[in-house]
């Protein structure tokens, strides 16, 4: 695993490159890669790696970045979190893995968890030439997220949300301190993902320093953003894992993304809440579906 540094309009974007550990994968062009990146306020040392080093051992590279703001990746206002910034990084990092020694830049994957499971759909369909992506347990549609987490947390949580939203907004407009929030909380704290599992889901797979805090004027403008929608526009094909008993992202906006590209999107189910796909025993299972998919798609011949 090798630290790696990138720009992107004008900003560091951190990372890690795990180098395939075998040459089954390999053409003439090289080896296939992988880019990786968080859900909300994730970092990449934050349950990336174990994924990371089963694709490496499959014989692909693996590329897992910080967005900027958070982690080792520069940017100011820190812990800010920014929809399009994120696309902008993916599609930086994109272009960073092309140019990698040994990788062949027609056989590009992206990978993504929650948030960012949407984002590898939308940067797929923006790229345009990416060869496979994954989404586990993925925000796939922001209204169908509104309504599911009324349905989860209550209307009064997200009456919550947009008021810090609105406030985060004009804070930002005035150059003054930006109104952030925990990025999980325990029911009835506030904090933008309060479920039962959301805290101690998420703290079993962040680091020991995990800074809990995100600001919030995204959450005003969400609403436009549908990734899920974008499936047939798709490139390549795809994989979803959707966790069918999941309590941050609706698992019914995920089956209507892929519904809507039957022919480009494969499906896993698994019987589990959001957070349990990163840690064993589930972990064993989800990352052997992934990697089998990953070496079916980039099998030479």
């Amino acid at each position: 695993m090798n630290e790696v540094v990138f720009d992107c309009h004008g900003v560091s974007i951190s990372g890690w490159h795990f180098l395939p550990e075998q040459e089954n994968l390999r053409n003439a062009r090289g080896l296939p890669c992988v880019v990786m990146a968080h859900g909300l306020g994730g970092t990449r040392d934050a349950g990336l790696e174990p994924f990371a080093r089963c694709f490496a051992q499959a014989g692909l590279h693996a590329l897992c970045i910080d967005y900027r703001y958070l982690g080792k990746s520069g940017g100011e206002p820190r812990q800010y979190f920014s929809v399009r910034a994120q696309l902008q990084d993916y599609a930086a990092a994109i272009n960073y893995a092309r140019e990698l020694p040994e990788v062949d830049p027609q056989r590009i994957a992206l990978w993504g968890y929650s948030f960012s499971g949407g984002h590898a759909v939308a940067a797929a369909v923006q790229d345009g030439k990416i060869a496979a992506v994954i989404a586990q347990a993925a925000f796939m549609d922001s209204r169908a997220l509104l309504l599911y987490t009324i349905h989860q947390c209550g209307l009064d949580h997200m009456l919550k949300l947009w008021a810090y939203g609105f406030a985060d907004a004009m804070r930002g407009t005035l150059g003054m301190r930006r109104v952030t929030l925990p990025v999980v909380g325990l029911p009835g704290e506030n904090a933008v993902l309060t479920t039962p599992d959301a805290k101690p889901g998420y703290f079993a797979i962040a680091p020991p320093d995990f800074r809990n805090e995100i600001t919030t004027d995204w959450i005003i403008g969400l609403a436009s953003y549908r990734p899920g929608t974008m499936t047939p526009r798709l490139p390549c094909p795809a994989l979803f894992c959707i966790t069918t008993q999941d309590t941050i992202v609706p698992p019914s906006a995920m089956e209507e993304a892929a519904r809507r590209a039957p022919d480009k999107v494969e499906v896993k189910r698994y019987p589990l809440g959001h957070f349990e796909i990163c840690v064993p025993p589930a972990f064993d299972q989800i990352s052997k579906d992934q990697t089998e998919f990953l070496t079916r798609v980039f099998k030479p011949g």
